[in-house]
């Protein structure tokens, strides 16, 4: 027997997808929500229940070549990254200065907020707002 019903898979991977898509345009216009992973699920999971949402979003003006770089080159846009760099640091000093979260749970909390810098850091840097990608990290 299937994990999933075949008449329920496609109407549960569409509302994914819409829920993805519509999280990643709240992403757009928050600074702390990030855009491009929520359209990369969105993309993902209408290509398991709709082709023409798919398509909608792959090649949708603005967030096209976002999804289009990360899944052709893993490439992140220099401001995406130099935005996620700067509100980890953030959280990192008002943990460590301001908060009263014990030792541990500051220590762990910073070691993954390394651990998701060195990542971003060693993605591709999407030039400007093309598709096309450059070597720089």
């Amino acid at each position: 027997m299937p994990l999933l019903d075949k008449t329920l898979r496609k109407p549960l991977f569409a509302g994914l997808g819409m829920l993805f898509f519509l999280v990643g345009l709240a992403g757009a216009v928050l600074p702390v929500l990030p855009t491009t992973p929520f359209m990369l699920l969105a993309v993902w999971a209408f290509s398991n229940s709709s082709q023409r949402l798919h398509d909608y979003v792959w090649h949708h003006p603005r967030h096209g070549p976002l999804v289009r770089a990360w899944k052709e080159h893993g490439a992140i846009p220099g401001r995406a990254k130099l935005a996620a760099l700067l509100v980890m640091l953030a959280s990192a000093v008002f943990l460590i200065f301001f908060s009263s979260v014990p030792v541990w749970a500051v220590t762990a909390a910073v070691l993954l907020m390394l651990a998701g810098a060195a990542f971003i850091l060693s993605r591709p840097t999407l030039a400007g707002s093309s598709p096309s990608c450059s070597n720089r990290s």
